[in-house]
């Protein structure tokens, strides 16, 4: 099976639309952010319950270490990025771009 080409657009179909994702560090960062979301929800929602708080505790948790995981993802593009400078690859990309995800 062949390596997945980081520079190939990502396709989602999605019904009859489809969203094209350019970028894996983009794409990561937004299923995090998606996770943060959802872990945040879901917890709110059991703490309207009494035997759901300590559930919804743990869901609270899970978001915060999401949100542990975003700047891991900025730096690990950032290595990524450098990397790909010093090697001559990467000369059209600024480590702390617009496109710092």
């Amino acid at each position: 099976m062949p390596k997945p080409d980081p520079q190939r657009p990502l396709t989602l179909h999605i019904g009859r639309d489809e969203l094209i994702l350019r970028q894996r560090y983009e794409v990561i960062s937004i299923v995090n952010d998606l996770l943060i979301a959802v872990w945040f929800i879901i917890g709110s929602i059991m703490f309207f319950f009494s035997e759901l708080m300590v559930a919804g505790t743990w869901c609270f948790l899970a978001g915060s270490v999401e949100l542990l995981i975003r700047p891991l993802i900025r730096l690990t593009r950032q290595v990524h990025v450098q990397r790909l400078q010093a090697r001559g690859a990467g000369s059209g990309l600024a480590p702390g771009s617009s496109q710092d995800f």
